[in-house]
């Protein structure tokens, strides 16, 4: 069951969170169209990579981690994981500080493999395409997004390549491009729960209602910036991920046998729940 401890992060990843898109976007149109305002390269190239480096790199909440339910039932892989180093999607924006996304795995080879060909495929060639999402924590569901289609995979090696300008394009849409379908639950200490890549009308929750960990609340999708049918899990400490610092979590020993130390899954190491 999930800890009652109140969340409480430090102040400075608090305001650093609140400001780094703005910042980072900031950044990157005063670089680009700062000279018609006849602003310097000294100017303008110092304000993006200030933005830049608070958009990747600063910002991490520290303080003890809160106890979660994994989101999932059956055999699983995490892709990214605290576990393994954090930031684990590479950067804090958007709440993702700690994140970890997790596709099915059911070891008996029909989970697709990275290669050069085909170049996609569609979401129902993977194991967890509409597999049950279930509620990590008790609390009220804030948001709920469930208009993006499924698309096709990005597991080849092109595709692998492209996502960064992909991501990038899905990111002018807001935090809703890159999470793609997705429920978020208010804890009710200051904690918010988001859940996405959601498949497309799956959703079984809405805002106002209220939610018991266990509860299904959506089917595994691949919507928004994932390069494969998968569920992302994130603890935030507000409930738009464009202002949300990453918040750390666990799970509990006794829901998983496959743990590392953190109380995460590594990734790349199938585990069962």
């Amino acid at each position: 069951m999930p800890s009652s401890t109140r969340v409480r992060p430090p102040l400075l990843p608090v305001l650093l969170a609140r400001v780094r898109v703005p910042l980072m976007w900031g950044g990157a149109l005063l670089l680009a169209f700062g000279g018609l305002l006849h602003l310097s390269w000294w100017v303008r190239g110092p304000v993006f990579a200030i933005g830049l480096l608070v958009y990747l790199r600063l910002g991490r909440v520290r303080g003890e981690p809160r106890t979660v339910a994994p989101p999932v039932r059956g055999r699983w892989m995490a892709l990214s994981s605290p576990a393994d180093h954090v930031p684990s999607q590479g950067m804090h924006a958007y709440g993702q500080t700690y994140a970890v996304g997790l596709v099915a795995e059911p070891g008996d080879g029909s989970r697709p493999d990275i290669g050069w060909r085909p170049l996609s495929r569609a979401p129902e060639d993977f194991p967890g395409f509409g597999a049950p999402v279930y509620a990590p924590v008790d609390g009220v569901v804030v948001r709920a997004h469930d208009r993006q289609r499924d698309h096709r995979s990005r597991t080849s090696w092109p595709w692998l390549f492209g996502m960064i300008a992909e991501s990038a394009v899905r990111e002018l849409r807001g935090p809703a491009g890159l999470l793609g379908n997705h429920v978020v639950i208010d804890l009710g200490d200051g904690a918010f729960a988001a859940l996405a890549h959601l498949k497309k009308g799956s959703l079984l929750v809405r805002p106002g209602d209220r939610v018991a960990v266990g509860d299904p609340v959506a089917r595994c999708g691949n919507s928004g910036s994932s390069t494969e049918p998968q569920v992302r899990f994130q603890l935030m400490d507000a409930p738009r991920a464009w202002l949300a610092a990453g918040l750390p979590f666990r799970w509990p020993a006794e829901a998983c046998a496959d743990l590392s130390d953190a109380g995460l899954p590594e990734a790349w190491r199938p585990f069962r729940v």
